[in-house]
């Protein structure tokens, strides 16, 4: 990946993740996995900079002079210039990779669950506010907004139980 590439990457990364939100900090297991992620991200961003580059050339010439043993130096530049390393490439294994997706997978139905239970809180928030007692509101009012409660009251007075609640 280019200087570039990678430097749009962490910008676009750094605007959509707002590391500085109150999930992240909520759990002190969390903060840490996040701080050690970060790390883990900026060291690798360091160093993919830093080894994005070609290394510089040698500079046998200035060894010759302060090397006693000049076959020596002709030796390690000899073998310097003829040497060919294969670059190393990582390999992302198939078990590895399935193993992330299905962990994708399993986050973002996740997701959708939290998402669906945040519409639900909402709407009972909504109904709560909407429904907000005062002193003007009548035992009707409250009937009509808590069915379930007004039942389960009606039921208690016809079966004569005043105090079931209060006693234990």
């Amino acid at each position: 990946m280019s200087f570039t590439a990678r430097t749009v990457v962490r910008r676009l990364a750094h605007r959509n993740i707002d590391w500085s939100a109150s999930y992240f900090k909520s759990n002190p297991e969390l903060s840490a996995a996040v701080s050690s992620f970060r790390a883990w991200a900026a060291s690798a961003e360091s160093m993919a900079e830093k080894y994005s580059a070609a290394p510089s050339d040698i500079d046998f010439a200035g060894y010759k002079g302060a090397v006693r043993d000049q076959s020596l130096v002709d030796s390690v530049e000899a073998f310097y210039k003829a040497s060919e390393p294969a670059a190393e490439t990582y390999e992302w294994s198939a078990e590895d990779k399935a193993d992330k997706m299905a962990q994708i997978e399993e986050a973002k139905g996740r997701l959708a669950f939290t998402q669906e239970m945040i519409e639900e809180t909402e709407a009972e928030l909504a109904f709560l506010k909407a429904n907000r007692t005062s002193r003007e509101t009548s035992g009707s009012d409250i009937k009509e907004a808590y069915p379930d409660i007004a039942e389960e009251t009606e039921k208690e007075l016809e079966e004569r139980k005043w105090f079931k609640d209060a006693i234990a």
